[in-house]
């Protein structure tokens, strides 16, 4: 069953910017990674998702519900983190969670003390004084605390050290077996590839691709990296009319992306040349984002 779905979303705020025609569902207890540079649409599709702003054109649902008519019922049910908190700086960070419980009309703090001790939180500082960090922990706490089923979260390891972006990701590994359904926002490769069951591509508003980390790890093209013991081998190797995606003269290496029925071939075209190497280079969820992106533009 559907618990998050996207149908032909279409937004234009002008200069190229908005999202134009996005269609996704993910599924209950799907872990959905959003990946894409500032300004590519992923922040403008979760606020539609939220209730905050209404599509020109195109629908948003969580549990069936339209997110623009029934906004309120559905910002009460599920967790979400801003990619940018503007959270009351007079209140300390215990403050503004009792606040916070208060509003969801929670009896107690619920998972709060078991999340502020997971990242290492000290709450009774005022948020004007904290740091961004500091800051993010108190946002994902908000966010876990009620034990939601449905979780929005946009660039949630945003000024996390590498520490407790290693806690926030056994947090969602744990979250995952516990059948939580989450859409994630990340700029955070590595963190996308290890946490999330499918992966969308989005570039100025428009979804490229939809992937599973499994389908990346079993492509059907094969990225090889070899070394040639000569600089004249090097020479001749490189007009062969092979797919190179990588030259460096000065080592005599280069990296070749080559078609699985084409394997047989490259391998007899080897015959012909002495090597210092050859391995086969993984494929990650970031060759493939700068297959995209062309190596042109960054997650940042």
């Amino acid at each position: 069953m559907a618990v998050i779905e996207v149908e032909h979303l279409y937004k234009d705020y002008g200069h190229k910017r908005g999202v134009f025609d996005i269609s996704f569902a993910i599924q209950r207890g799907e872990i959905f990674g959003f990946l894409g540079p500032n300004g590519a649409g992923k922040t403008t599709t979760i606020r539609h998702l939220l209730g905050f702003s209404r599509p020109q054109r195109g629908q948003t649902r969580v549990n069936g519900l339209d997110s623009w008519r029934f906004a309120s019922r559905i910002q009460g049910v599920l967790g979400y983190l801003p990619g940018e908190m503007a959270l009351p700086g007079d209140l300390t960070g215990l403050q503004f969670l009792r606040v916070t419980a208060d509003l969801r009309g929670m009896k107690d703090l619920g998972r709060a003390p078991e999340l502020m001790e997971r990242f290492a939180l000290d709450p009774s500082g005022r948020l004007k004084r904290m740091s961004k960090g500091m800051k993010q922990k108190v946002g994902i706490v908000c966010a876990f605390m009620h034990d939601p089923d449905i979780l929005i979260l946009d660039e949630p390891t945003s000024g996390l050290d590498p520490l407790m972006q290693n806690a926030f990701i056994e947090l969602i590994e744990q979250e995952k077996e516990a059948g939580k359904t989450i859409l994630m926002s990340s700029h955070m490769f590595e963190e996308v590839e290890r946490t999330c069951d499918r992966i969308a591509i989005i570039k100025q508003g428009r979804l490229l691709d939809t992937l599973s980390p499994e389908a990346i790890r079993h492509t059907q093209r094969k990225i090889y990296k070899l070394e040639l013991a000569t600089a004249q081998a090097y020479e001749r190797f490189v007009r062969e009319p092979l797919d190179f995606i990588e030259q460096r003269p000065a080592q005599q290496q280069v990296k070749v992306e080559v078609e699985d029925v084409q394997i047989n071939a490259f391998i007899r075209l080897l015959g012909g040349y002495e090597l210092r190497f050859l391995t086969e280079v993984k494929r990650t969820l970031e060759d493939v984002f700068l297959h995209y992106y062309g190596g042109e533009e960054h997650v940042e």
